[in-house]
C-alpha cells in the first residue's frame, strides 16, 4: 500500500506540471480534478500505511515517533512555499511539480530496499463498530477541528494578510513560518513526554483545543473584541496556534489506539491499519471544510469572523472532551469506592 500510494502520487505530480500543455477551458479543469483526485487516493494509501506501520514498529513510542515525523511536515510547510515559489519563477510551471514527482518516484524503490517485513493477519473486526464509542467520535471530532482550523488558513490566510496590512508575498510566506516553525518544534517533545505520561494525553488535547480557540479568537481578532488589526498579534497568534496544534494533534492517534483495545480489538497491523484509516479520514474532512466554509464565510462577512467560528469549533471539541473525562473520572472514583470493604466486613475479610 505504501509502495503503491508513492508510486501514484509522484505520476500524478508529474501528471500534473505537465497539464499546462493540454488546451484551455473545461478540458483544463476536468484533467486537473481527475489527477488531483487520483493523486488524493495514493496520498491516502500512503499516509495510512505509513502511521499504521509506525504503530506496529514503534508500539511503545508512538506519540514521540509521530512527534518525530511532524519535524519534517515542518519542514515541508516551511521550504515548500520558498523552494517551489524559486524553481517557478526561475523554471516555469513544469519544474516543481516534476523536480517534486521524481524524489516521489526515487522513494519507491528505496522504501522497498529499507523497510522490514511485516506479517499482519486479516482482521475481522469491523470499521464502523470503531465509530459507537463516544470517546472516539469526540477525539474525532477535535481532530476534524484541527485540520478544518489549518485549511482555513490556508485558503485566507495570504489573502487577508496582503489586504490588510499590504505585505507581498514573499512577506506572506515569512509569517507562515510562525504557524509551522512552532508545530515542528513543539511535536517531538510533546510525543516524548505523552508517551513517558500516557495519562496526560487527555490534559495536552484539552487544553490545546482551549489554546487554539484562543488563538484563532485573538488571530482575526474577533469584532466583539474591537481590538484594531495588528500584525504582531497576526504573527504571535499564529505561532500560539502552531504551538497548541502540537499538544492537540500528537496525542490523538496514541489515544485511538488505546480506544480501539478497550473496546476488544486485537492488536496488529491490521487494527492499527483501521485506527489510521479513520484518523486520516477525519483529518481529510476537515481540510475539506476549513477552506470550503471558510472561504465562504470569508467572502460573505470577513476573516474576522471566519476565524471567530473555527475559534468556537476548536472551544466545542475541547469543552466536549473535557466534560467526557471529568465524568469518566468521576465514574471512576464511585466504582473504586463502592468496591472498598465496609468496617463491618473487614474483621471477616481478616480472618
Amino acid at each position: 500500500m505504501l509502495v503503491m500510494g508513492l508510486f501514484v502520487s509522484s505520476g500524478c505530480t508529474i501528471m500534473f506540471g505537465l497539464l499546462d500543455r493540454v488546451p484551455d477551458g473545461p478540458v483544463f479543469i476536468a484533467l486537473c480534478f481527475i489527477v488531483r483526485s487520483i493523486d488524493a487516493v495514493g496520498f491516502a494509501g500512503a499516509m495510512t500505511s505509513t502511521v499504521a506501520m509506525m504503530g506496529k514498529i514503534f508500539p511503545n513510542n508512538v506519540a514521540t515517533v509521530l512527534g518525530s515525523l511532524e519535524i519534517f511536515t515542518g519542514l515541508g510547510l516551511i521550504l515548500g512555499p520558498p523552494v517551489g515559489g524559486w524553481a517557478y519563477q526561475s523554471f516555469g510551471y513544469e519544474v516543481p511539480f516534476l523536480l517534486l514527482g521524481c524524489l516521489l518516484l526515487i522513494m519507491v524503490p528505496f522504501n522497498i530496499y529499507i523497510l522490514p517485513s511485516i506479517d499482519a493477519n486479516p482482521s475481522k473486526d469491523s470499521f464502523f463498530r470503531l465509530l459507537t464509542k463516544v470517546k472516539i467520535i469526540l477525539i474525532c471530532y477535535v481532530i476534524f477541528t484541527l485540520s478544518a482550523g489549518l485549511g482555513f488558513l490556508d485558503a485566507t490566510l495570504s489573502l487577508f494578510a496582503i489586504e490588510t496590512f499590504g505585505l507581498s508575498t514573499g512577506y506572506v510566506g515569512l509569517i507562515m513560518l510562525g504557524l509551522s516553525l512552532p508545530y515542528c518544534l513543539a511535536s517531538p517533545l510533546i510525543g516524548y513526554f505523552t508517551d513517558k505520561y500516557p495519562a496526560t494525553r487527555s490534559w495536552f488535547m484539552v487544553s490545546g483545543g482551549i489554546a487554539t480557540a484562543l488563538g484563532f479568537c485573538l488571530l482575526g481578532p474577533a469584532p466583539f473584541l474591537h481590538i484594531p488589526n495588528q500584525l504582531w498579534l497576526v504573527i504571535a497568534m499564529l505561532g500560539f496556534i502552531g504551538f497548541s496544534l502540537g499538544m492537540t494533534t500528537i496525542p490523538t492517534f496514541p489515544e485511538l489506539i488505546v480506544c480501539a483495545r478497550e473496546e476488544g480489538y486485537e492488536e496488529g497491523l491490521s487494527t492499527l491499519g483501521m485506527v489510521s484509516g479513520l484518523f486520516g479520514a477525519v483529518w481529510s474532512m476537515g481540510m475539506f471544510y476549513g477552506p470550503v466554509v471558510g472561504g465562504l464565510i470569508t467572502q460573505h462577512l470577513n476573516f474576522h469572523w471566519a476565524a471567530t467560528v473555527q475559534a468556537g469549533l476548536a472551544f466545542l471539541g475541547a469543552f466536549l472532551l473535557g466534560l467526557y473525562y471529568l465524568l469518566a473520572h468521576r465514574r471512576q472514583q464511585s466504582v473504586r469506592e463502592e468496591s472498598r470493604p465496609t468496617d463491618e466486613s473487614t474483621p471477616l475479610l481478616t480472618e
